[in-house]
């Protein structure tokens, strides 16, 4: 075990001892709540398709108390990276209403967001430390050494997987350090995605220690040079960042098996972001490395199967789509450009019974078609 992953354990398990069940919340009019989650609906799918399309595969109840915490995260991020003014009063502010138990009527973000945190008793402290985490932004733009990374990427990220797991639900404690390593390997693919605008926006989330064993400055990231030392530091990157990928999909089998497929979507799509990046030669100063609605798409049955079977390896088997694809109604691909493309063949082969039902496709399919086409 990595020092970085025993001090971000004891991070996270100073919020489980320090959680008291909450007193319910003081809201007036209950009948407040349904515009305020449907507000939520909104924010996340305007904001992020990707987490829109993974929290769809959720059950109904659950799936609203995702898109709640997604749309409290959309909001604290957005106070520090949309700035106006005073932003730490405006961060103080913000944690004083969002994790207040009589939250203000006019404040929908904080009205759903407040009901999921009492309904599914999410520790107080995890919505604290993702605030915390945010504000870092503010004063701290650069990091000497990774394990000081992962202190960064435990706030703004593995609190976010902390928290969903317990809407979720999850067997034991026990999956606690594997959703800290997945919410660690989600930010680090953030961060080499993008590396081009973080520097734009004066930040370097890149570890300074790494930069300059590989013989790199940050003179390389203002030039954005794609030469030969750059690609060998982002191969090392990718690597480990596959390797905390690997080390964290096993916990995927301790959440209620109702979750499992939208987490291992959320996962798996957000890993192939670095298979875009190696396939752009690791220039990611040019344009950003981005997977294709149809690149999406077709991942989905394979992870389904996947999450449903306990095996967490991808397949490289591939087969023809094209008759599963009719049979579920979606007939139009060629229409858009599409062509027919390939899907894991244990799914469709050696267990056809196992498909995805088609409305579980079908949804997928009209969520992505009708979004953005990236991650």
């Amino acid at each position: 075990m990595h020092t970085w992953e025993n001090r971000l354990y004891q991070l996270a398990y100073r919020a489980l001892e320090q959680h008291h069940s909450s007193e319910p919340i003081q809201i007036h009019q209950r009948s407040l709540l349904e515009p305020a989650y449907a507000y939520c609906e909104q924010l996340t799918h305007l904001h992020s398709r990707t987490f829109y399309l993974a929290s769809s595969l959720l059950p109904s109840e659950n799936r609203r108390a995702v898109r709640a915490l997604y749309a409290f995260c959309r909001v604290t991020d957005d106070l520090v990276d949309r700035a106006h003014g005073d932003v730490e009063t405006s961060l103080t502010s913000w944690k004083k209403r969002s994790l207040a138990s009589y939250p203000e009527e006019d404040d929908l973000v904080s009205l759903a967001w407040t009901d999921t945190r009492q309904a599914y008793n999410i520790p107080h402290l995890f919505a604290e430390q993702l605030i915390n985490g945010v504000a870092m932004d503010l004063n701290k733009v650069r990091y000497k050494t990774f394990d000081d990374l992962t202190v960064y990427c435990y706030g703004v990220a593995c609190t976010v997987g902390l928290m969903a797991m317990h809407i979720i639900g999850y067997r034991s404690q026990e999956a606690i350090p594997y959703a800290i390593r997945l919410g660690v390997a989600l930010q680090l693919t953030n961060i080499l995605r993008d590396v081009g605008e973080d520097w734009r926006a004066g930040r370097v989330y890149l570890p300074q220690q790494e930069l300059d064993a590989f013989g790199l400055n940050e003179g390389d990231l203002a030039t954005g040079l794609n030469h030969h030392r750059w690609r060998e530091f982002m191969r090392f990157q990718i690597e480990r960042n596959r390797e905390i990928y690997a080390k964290a999909m096993p916990g995927i089998r301790l959440l209620k098996r109702e979750g499992r497929f939208a987490i291992a979507a959320a996962a798996e799509l957000y890993r192939s972001i670095l298979n875009k990046i190696e396939e752009q030669n690791y220039d990611i100063f040019s344009r950003r490395a981005a997977v294709s609605t149809w690149g999406k798409l077709r991942q989905l049955p394979g992870i389904w199967w996947r999450s449903r079977s306990g095996d967490i390896r991808p397949s490289k088997k591939v087969t023809p789509v094209h008759q599963m694809l009719n049979n579920i109604g979606l007939t139009h691909f060629e229409e858009k450009g599409l062509g027919i493309g390939v899907l894991d063949e244990r799914t469709l082969v050696q267990h056809p019974n196992s498909q995805p039902s088609p409305g579980e496709l079908r949804n997928s399919y009209n969520t992505l078609f009708n979004g953005e086409d990236e991650l």
